[in-house]
């Protein structure tokens, strides 16, 4: 994978920089931010173009608006949240293209800091319409993006306005990102163990396959281990599964075999005989080896917790991606909280790989602890899965040498 170009490669004081960010921030029932990781995520990269001098154009998106106007998705809360942040004046323009948006640009002064309208309130961002990307373009001399969120996906201010601005490079946020997600686990240090949770095997059978090149161990958790468990032939109950997916189980089981890879599944299970989300009811639950008929796996158990926790505590390297069971409900969390303990007091470069894993290191009380917590759901999936992402594509690279060869 080519180094791509980051802030610190380019000199752009005194220059009009759109920075695509990821704002898309969580708001509470009285609209105020209930979570601010996303804005924290940005400081370092805003904090060092305001101590090169240059004048920060901020573009990002908000929710789902529907390529139209609705002030329920405004960021302009955002640029107050923003500004208090950095103990400095954040400006706001309600539009991000057009004459308004280009004169407020050119009011920027060195240093100075403008956060742009929810670029989604116009279809051509997420059609990446050539046109837009242009327009959104013309307010600017050099792109940043930071936003590894949204870089999975080809819109026009992720992508799109690449083709417009020059010098093109990332944000530390995405530096970080793929270091960690990407050097971190292309060349780990060993044992590298890969823990991967969640629902579907569906969702992350292109991961598994992957990383079955790079990892020593893979602990498998979350309902998607049910349908590991029916490819080989074990009693389920009535667990979540993919029936259609079995055979792609089992092939993953056979590379893992192939590969010495070593493929674990929970060898004890908390069963509920009724699982209500909504509600966050089990109804009766116990601990078994087996599941039988009329019920339903919700965790791994104390065996399986013992496993994993004695694999984890001799990794040196740890990706984890996905809960071990329903951790939303607090009779059915133990399995998630004991692994994010055991990464957590690992002598390892852990990595939290996005997502629901994110939420659960968060709940468990172990976040300070862990290497790095990545920013991106769809974007971590997709990225070790081995996908180029559009938002990273479109940056300038490191040459690999001082001369004028193209290696």
């Amino acid at each position: 994978m080519s180094k791509v170009k980051t802030v610190k490669d380019v000199n752009l004081a005194g220059k009009k920089v759109l920075v695509r960010v990821d704002f898309n921030v969580p708001f509470d029932n009285a609209g105020k931010i209930s979570d601010d990781t996303r804005i924290v995520g940005a400081l370092p990269t805003i904090k060092h173009l305001i101590a090169q001098g240059a004048r920060i154009i901020l573009v990002s998106h908000l929710g789902r608006p529907k390529a139209k106007v609705d002030l329920k998705y405004t960021l302009a809360p955002v640029a107050t949240a923003l500004a208090e942040c950095l103990g400095k004046p954040v400006a706001f323009c309600s539009e991000c293209i057009g004459p308004k948006a280009q004169a407020a640009a050119n009011a920027l002064p060195n240093g100075g800091v403008l956060l742009l309208e929810n670029v989604r309130f116009h279809a051509g961002e997420e059609d990446n319409d050539p046109k837009f990307s242009k327009e959104l373009a013309s307010i600017a001399e050099a792109y940043v993006n930071d936003a590894f969120g949204t870089a999975h996906r080809a819109h026009a201010s992720t992508a799109g306005v690449a083709d417009y601005l020059s010098p093109k490079v990332a944000g530390f946020l995405i530096e970080s990102e793929l270091e960690y997600l990407g050097s971190k686990t292309e060349h780990p240090e060993r044992p590298f163990v890969v823990i991967l949770g969640g629902a579907k095997v569906s969702d992350k059978i292109a991961v598994i396959d992957n990383l079955l090149d790079k990892a020593d161990t893979i602990l498998i958790g979350g309902a998607m281990a049910y349908t590991f468990k029916l490819a080989l032939g074990e009693s389920v109950g009535n667990s979540l599964t993919e029936p259609d997916k079995v055979d792609m189980a089992r092939s993953a089981l056979k590379k893992a075999k192939e590969k010495g890879v070593d493929f674990l599944l929970p060898i004890d299970n908390l069963v509920a005989s009724k699982l209500d989300f909504a509600a966050g009811t089990l109804g009766e639950t116990k601990i078994a080896e087996t599941i039988d008929s009329g019920w339903e796996g919700v965790d791994i158990g104390p065996k399986t917790i013992d496993l994993y926790s004695k694999k984890l505590a001799s990794a040196k390297t740890i990706l984890w991606n996905g809960p071990m069971g329903v951790f939303e409900i607090k009779e059915s969390a133990k399995g998630t909280f004991a692994v994010a303990a055991a990464v957590a007091n690992s002598n390892s470069i852990s990595i939290i790989g996005g997502g629901d894993s994110v939420k659960a290191i968060k709940k468990s009380g172990h976040s300070d602890k862990v290497s790095f917590i990545s920013t991106g759901g769809g974007a971590s999936l997709e990225f070790l899965e081995g996908k180029e992402l559009p938002g990273v594509a479109v940056l300038e690279k490191v040459s690999c040498c001082s001369c004028s060869c193209k290696h």
